[in-house]
C-alpha cells in the first residue's frame, strides 16, 4: 500500500496523543504514511479508533490491519468557537468519513468543503506536525470508492 499523501502543519499538534505501549503500532505506522487499526481475528469487525478489547464480540484476539486509505465524506461541521490549544487554527473543518470497507471515523479535513461535497469521494492524509503526525482527509477529485 503506498503512502499517504502528508500536509505540513505548523508547530506542534494542540493537542498529542498518549501513546502507550498499546497504540504505539498505530502511530508508527502513521509516521510511515499508513492507517491501521485493529481487528477482530474471532468476528472480523474493525475497531476504530483502536481497541485491545472487540467492541462486537469481546474477543482479545485482535490483529493489526492496514485502513484503505479512502472514503466518502459522510458529515462535517465548520468549528469557530475552539479551545485555546485550537486558536492558531480557526476556524477549521472536521468531518465524518466512511472509509471504504473499513470504520466510521472523525478527522480534520483539509482544503474548502462545501454542502455539495456530502457523499464525495476523501483521500486520507498525514498530517506532518513538528512533534509527530495526526491523520486527517481532504475532499478528492477523482479517487474511486467503493459504493
Amino acid at each position: 500500500m503506498s503512502a499517504l499523501p502528508e500536509v505540513r502543519m505548523q508547530g506542534n499538534r494542540p493537542v498529542a496523543p498518549r501513546v502507550s505501549g498499546f497504540t504505539r503500532p498505530f502511530w508508527d505506522a502513521l509516521s510511515e504514511g499508513r492507517l491501521q487499526t485493529t481487528g477482530c481475528v474471532r468476528c472480523e469487525v474493525l475497531n476504530f479508533p483502536p481497541r485491545n478489547l472487540c467492541r462486537a464480540c469481546w474477543s482479545r484476539d485482535l490483529r493489526w490491519v492496514d485502513l484503505k486509505p479512502v472514503g466518502r465524506l459522510y458529515s462535517f461541521t465548520r468549528v469557530h468557537v475552539v479551545p485555546g490549544a485550537f486558536s492558531a487554527d480557526a476556524p477549521y473543518t472536521i468531518g465524518i468519513v466512511d472509509l471504504d470497507g473499513g470504520p466510521r471515523l472523525m478527522c480534520r479535513l483539509m482544503g474548502p468543503v462545501e454542502a455539495s461535497d456530502l457523499d464525495r469521494a476523501v483521500q486520507m492524509l498525514v498530517l506532518r506536525y513538528d512533534d509527530g503526525p495526526l491523520f486527517g482527509a481532504r475532499v478528492a477529485a477523482g479517487i474511486r470508492t467503493a459504493v
